[in-house]
């Protein structure tokens, strides 16, 4: 059956059972641990969440929006119909608005609507941020040309947080840091997240660099190989915890279905050739059976 689906719920209780309930700058409290770690291998099975549904296109678009469009302008996923960075986008005037907690003068959050003017040249856009970062510093580039030509290399490192970007950024990335190695003819790869909302962005994370791994695995003439992930801040929040039940319920009372299969056009031999329209013809998820949608709320 789906170890994914397994691995997933048991970090969901884990955070149920023995997390802590904090304040954080969304005015929403979480309930997180402060770190967690699992790991794959690609070869068995493709990590896609059975318990509920998976957007795999929107996933798959927005990887391709960072990595291989590397851009950071939201209307390039509003023109695919994916609208997962809508909330964090820049208006037309430069200005991003969200009512978040701040520290007062006591040490105290406190309730204050945040107004950041960021310029016009930044409207539509997330700021400095992921595809922002992988294109300033040629990321997917280096590891790409690594990955070909120098494969025993131990510096095959992609870091999205960048210091110098951090406070022009609407969001610093989440996951922010990628290593790579290829062994045996396998590409394998460790990535880590500093903060982690376990039921809306951990799903989605996980099923793109799994894809991401195969597509730069499959364009360079190796197998997919292992996934590490680490986790840094673990957290659900309150108001999605009936949502988190409610995916367990399922597992109990339904079970999972086994894991679907990735399928990749084989005939694409350049990660830049993978189409990135509306839709995402090189790359499918195939056999794909699931519980359904379960709706959680956002928070910024």
């Amino acid at each position: 059956m789906s170890k994914w689906d397994k691995e997933y719920l048991k970090l969901c209780e884990k955070i149920l059972s023995e997390g802590k309930e904090v304040e954080n700058r969304t005015g929403i409290n979480t309930i997180k641990i402060p770190s967690y770690h699992f790991d794959f291998n690609l070869e068995e099975e493709f990590p896609v969440l059975t318990t509920k549904q998976l957007f795999f296109r929107q996933a798959i678009l927005e990887m391709l929006w960072i990595y291989q469009v590397q851009s950071n302008d939201v209307r390039w996923l509003k023109e695919r119909n994916v609208h997962i960075w809508d909330e964090w986008e820049i208006d037309e005037n430069g200005i991003w608005k969200a009512t978040q907690k701040v520290p007062g003068e006591d040490g105290k959050l406190k309730t204050v609507v945040v107004e950041k003017d960021f310029g016009k040249n930044y409207a539509h856009t997330i700021g400095t941020a992921y595809g922002y970062i992988v294109k300033k510093f040629g990321l997917i580039d280096r590891l790409i040309d690594a990955i070909k030509n120098n494969p025993n290399d131990r510096r095959m490192v992609m870091s999205l947080w960048q210091d110098d970007y951090l406070s022009t950024a609407v969001l610093p990335s989440c996951v922010w840091s990628s290593e790579w190695d290829v062994t045996d003819g396998k590409l394998n790869a460790l990535v880590h997240q500093r903060s982690c909302d376990v039921p809306l962005g951990l799903p989605f994370n996980v099923t793109q660099y799994a894809t991401l791994l195969t597509m730069l695995a499959l364009t360079n003439d190796l197998k997919p190989g292992t996934l590490d992930w680490s986790i840094k801040d673990a957290h659900i929040y309150v108001n999605q915890v009936d949502g988190v039940k409610e995916q367990l319920r399922r597992m109990k009372e339904l079970g999972d279905y086994p894991a679907p299969d990735l399928w990749i056009n084989k005939d694409v031999k350049n990660f830049y050739d993978y189409d990135n329209s509306k839709d995402c013809k090189d790359v499918k998820i195939l056999n794909y059976k699931h519980h359904g949608k379960i709706n959680f709320p956002i928070a910024k």
